[in-house]
């Protein structure tokens, strides 16, 4: 089974960096010191001529939380826009209502706007109320190809029991990426549990 390592990166000389030191896949941000926020269309145009391996996007368009009104929602729905006209891989998105649910009419939406591309349910499922009852419903959704998450944790390594679960549930081709807290010194342990197939991190690749 190959294994898919995918680096997170908020600028070009980091996406150029990880590619040249054997990363699979790339998700392109801005600030991942907020947890990775919408990048600017500029970076995602130069990354995409730059790289020869799949760029995903964030689509986030505000640092605080997952909570997004009509505004959040069209600022959205411009940048999935955007990025099909350039014909990225895919888009990372997440969406929470007020009680810490996934808000699926809003996940719903987004999803359908964006295919083809790939859609992607990022951390933000690690903030739910039910980890695997929100997973349960994500993968209920031919629109949503894969779930970016911890378990339900802050980490991967405290969330395994529940990364575990999701990957015995997940249909074929479903991509459950394992991501918190994975670097290139602790990956071999980590996936020695799980024995999944994608994994992300920042510093999953050794530069």
């Amino acid at each position: 089974m190959q294994i898919i390592k995918e680096v997170c990166v908020d600028s070009l000389i980091d996406a150029i960096c990880a590619q040249k030191n054997g990363a699979d896949r790339i998700e392109l941000c801005s600030r991942l010191d907020l947890d990775g926020l919408t990048p600017e269309k500029e970076l995602i145009i130069k990354t995409i001529s730059k790289l020869q391996i799949p760029i995903r996007v964030m689509i986030r368009p505000h640092g605080n939380g997952f909570v997004y009104n009509q505004s959040h929602l069209k600022a959205m729905i411009d940048s999935i826009e955007f990025c099909k006209s350039l014909n990225v891989d895919g888009v990372v998105l997440g969406c929470l209502d007020s009680e810490n649910n996934l808000d699926f009419t809003q996940i719903s939406k987004l999803a359908s706007i964006a295919k083809p591309l790939k859609v992607i349910v990022h951390k933000a499922i690690d903030y739910s109320n039910s980890v695997i009852g929100s997973f349960e419903k994500i993968i209920q959704d031919p629109n949503i190809n894969g779930v970016l998450t911890s378990g339900g944790k802050q980490f991967a390594k405290d969330g395994l029991k529940s990364l575990k679960k999701m990957l015995d549930l997940a249909p074929n081709n479903f991509e459950v990426i394992s991501a918190g807290g994975i670097t290139f010194q602790n990956f071999q342990i980590i996936h020695s549990i799980l024995n999944g197939k994608y994994y992300h991190g920042k510093k999953i690749i050794k530069i």
